[in-house]
C-alpha cells in the first residue's frame, strides 16, 4: 500500500470479499482498500474477477441471484446491509460508474443533456432548468465542445470518445466521491484512449474524487492510477504502489502479463525478426501477391459523397506483414473490405499476382474484428469453419469433416469441440475460429481487421504468435489493421499510417516508429500508454504540446 493510501481516510473498505454465480466462484476472499482522492487500478486478464469487483462497489449484485459474502463499505456504506434507498442514494450520489460500452448505458431515444439532467434531478430534487444547467456545465467540464448544443443530441449524434466523455459527465453530475471506471477505454482508439485517460487525471485533481479503474491493459494502468492490484482467477496475485508492481514485479504471474504487453519501443520478436529477413527474400525476387494502385471509396452521392479512402496505392508481398495504423473514421476498415472485394473502390485497381481482380476471391480471406457477429449462434463452430471449404466444391462430409478438425488442431482448438457453438469459447478461442475458418480456402494474403483489440493482452499476444507461426508455415501474407500501435509494430514489416482517408507516412516498422516525419504519426505515438508512470507523464506533457501547437 502506498504512503498516499496510509495517510489519507478511507473511502472503499473491502474485506474477504466473495462473489459466487452458481457453482461458479468469480470473487475469492479479496481485500482492499481505496483512500480518499486515491486512484487505484484492478488489473488482469478476462475472467478475472475485475468487473465483478466493481459492480459489488455499488451493490450491482442485488437481486441477480450471485451470492455475495465478506464486507464491503463505500463512504462510510455497508453496501450489503444498505437497504435499496440508501443504495440508490450511493449510485450516483457518493459513487458512480462508467462502463466499457456507452451505447448500452445511454438511452438512444432521449437527449443526452436531458440524461444527465434527470441523474441530477434523482439525486439532489432540482428543478428541470437547474438540472440542464448542470448537464450543460459538465458536459462543458469534460471537454465536449459547443455543449449547450451539444446536449440536446442523441447518442448516435455522439463519436465514440464523446459517448464515453457524456458518461463521465453524467457521473460527475453529482460530484461524486468515487467513481469506478470499467474498461472506460478498451474500445477506443490511441489517441482518444489518451483523452479520456488525460481527462480523469485532470479530474482527479480538480474534485479530489477517488479513482477505481477496471482494465485489463496494463498501460492503462500506469498512465492512471496510485496503486494496482493485481487478479487472477478471483484472488489478489500482487498489490501495490504502481511504480513498484510495475518496475519490479515479485510474482511469476504479474511478470507474465507485463511480458504480454506489446510496446511501440521493445525490438520485435525473434520470430518477427524472421520475417524481416524473409520479406528482404521475397521483395528481391519481386513475389507480389496483392497491388492496390489510387483506390478510393465514396459513399453517398453527389455533394454529399464522403470518401473514406482517397487515393490509396500500396504492394504487399509474400510472406511479410503490412500493418495499417490510424484512429477510427481513418479508412482502415474500408480499405480492407475492397482488398478483400466486400466493398468495390469507387476508383482505383487490385490486382493479385500481377492480374487484375474483382469481387471476392478465395486466395484473399480476412478476419475481423468481433468473431461474435461473424459466426453464426446457432450453428457449431466446425460447420462455420466448412462454409468455404463447402464453397470450393467439397462435397465429401467425411472429407470435410477431417479437414475442419485438421484446421481447428493447427490453431489450437480441440477437434472434438467440433460441435461447440461459439458462445461456449472464449473471445481468443473465437478468434482461433476465425482464422481457421480463413485458412480453410487456402488463402495467399489474410487481411486482418483489428483482430485483437477486444481482447486481454496475454490472449493478444497468443493470436498474433498463432498468426505469425502460420505465416513462417505458410508463406501467408498479412495486411494487420489496428488502431493500437504496439501490436503493429510487433507484428509487422512495414507500416501506413491513414489518416482522413489517406496514406500520410509509410516505410519499415523501424523507420516509422523510430524516426517519424509526420505530426500526426508522432502524435498517436505520444498517445500510447506507458509502462514506466514517470514515462507516462513526460508522454502526458508531450500530448499537451502537441495539442497547443
Amino acid at each position: 500500500m502506498s504512503l498516499v493510501q496510509n495517510l489519507l481516510p478511507s473511502l472503499v473498505q473491502v474485506t474477504d470479499l466473495v462473489v459466487d454465480f452458481g457453482d461458479t466462484r468469480a470473487v475469492d476472499g479479496l481485500s482492499f482498500t481505496l483512500a480518499e482522492g486515491a486512484a487505484l487500478g484492478l488489473v488482469g486478464e478476462s475472467g478475472s474477477g475485475k468487473s465483478t469487483v466493481a459492480s459489488a462497489l455499488l451493490g450491482l449484485h442485488r437481486g441477480t441471484g450471485a451470492g455475495v459474502g465478506g464486507v464491503v463499505r463505500v463512504g462510510g456504506i455497508d453496501v450489503q446491509e444498505a437497504s435499496d434507498e440508501e443504495l440508490r442514494r450511493l449510485r450516483g450520489g457518493r459513487a458512480a460508474m462508467v462502463f466499457q460500452d456507452p451505447l448500452s448505458s445511454l438511452d438512444p431515444y432521449y437527449a443526452v443533456g436531458d440524461q444527465i439532467a434527470e441523474v441530477y434531478r434523482v439525486h439532489t430534487g432540482a428543478s428541470r432548468r437547474a438540472a440542464r444547467a448542470r448537464a450543460v456545465d459538465v458536459l462543458d467540464r469534460v471537454g465536449i465542445a459547443d455543449a449547450p448544443r451539444r446536449a440536446r443530441s442523441r447518442p448516435h449524434e455522439f463519436s465514440g470518445g464523446m459517448r464515453q466523455r457524456a458518461l463521465i459527465a453524467m457521473a460527475l453530475a453529482c460530484e461524486p466521491r468515487l467513481l469506478v471506471a470499467d474498461e472506460p477505454t478498451t474500445a477506443l482508439d490511441v489517441t482518444v484512449q489518451a483523452q479520456i485517460l488525460d481527462l480523469l487525471h485532470s479530474l482527479r485533481a480538480e474534485t479530489g474524487m477517488g479513482l477505481l479503474l477496471v482494465t485489463h491493459d496494463v498501460g492503462v494502468a500506469a498512465e492512471s492510477v496510485d496503486d494496482v492490484l493485481v487478479m487472477r482467477h478471483g484472488r489478489a496475485v500482487e498489490h501495490g504502489p504502481v511504480r513498484e508492481v510495475l518496475g519490479a514485479p515479485a510474482q511469476p504471474y504479474t511478470r507474465e502479463l507485463l511480458g504480454a504487453v506489446p510496446r511501440v519501443d521493445a525490438p520485435r520478436s525473434e520470430v518477427s525478426r524472421s520475417e524481416v529477413s524473409r520479406s528482404e527474400v521475397s521483395r528481391a525476387e519481386g513475389d507480389v501477391v496483392l497491388e492496390a494502385v489510387g483506390l478510393r471509396r465514396e459513399f453517398g452521392r453527389g455533394k454529399r459523397a464522403l470518401a473514406a479512402v482517397d487515393g490509396v496505392s500500396l504492394t504487399v508481398r509474400r510472406g511479410e506483414t503490412l500493418g495499417v495504423v490510424g484512429e477510427s473514421g481513418s479508412g482502415k476498415t474500408t480499405l480492407g473490405r475492397m482488398l478483400v472485394g466486400l466493398l468495390e473502390p469507387t476508383a482505383g485497381q487490385i490486382s493479385h499476382a500481377g492480374s487484375a481482380g474483382h469481387g471476392v476471391r478465395p486466395d484473399v480471406q480476412m478476419v475481423f474484428q468481433d468473431p461474435v457477429s461473424s459466426l453464426n449462434p446457432r450453428r457449431g463452430v466446425g460447420e462455420s469453419i466448412a462454409d468455404p471449404l463447402r464453397a470450393r466444391g467439397g462435397r465429401d462430409e467425411p472429407a470435410v469433416r477431417d479437414r475442419v478438425r485438421d484446421l481447428m488442431a493447427r490453431v489450437g482448438l480441440d477437434p472434438a469441440h467440433y460441435g461447440r457453438y461459439p458462445h461456449e469459447f472464449s473471445g481468443g478461442q473465437r478468434q482461433r475460429v476465425g482464422i481457421a475458418r480463413a485458412l480453410a480456402a487456402e488463402p495467399r494474403i489474410i487481411v486482418c481487421d483489428e483482430p485483437v483489440s477486444a481482447l486481454d493482452v496475454t490472449t493478444q499476444a497468443q493470436v498474433t504468435a498463432l498468426l505469425a507461426e502460420l505465416q513462417q508455415e505458410l508463406g501467408l501474407a498479412l495486411v494487420f489493421i489496428a488502431h493500437d500501435l504496439a501490436v503493429v509494430r510487433q507484428v509487422s514489416d512495414r507500416v501506413a499510417v491513414m489518416r482522413q482517408g489517406r496514406i500520410v507516412e509509410s516505410g519499415t516498422v523501424d523507420a516509422v516508429y523510430g524516426a517519424p516525419q509526420e505530426a500526426y504519426t508522432r502524435q498517436l505515438l505520444a498517445a500510447v500508454p506507458a509502462l514506466d508512470p514517470d514515462a507516462a507523464a513526460r508522454r502526458r506533457t508531450t500530448r499537451r504540446e502537441l495539442a497547443a501547437a
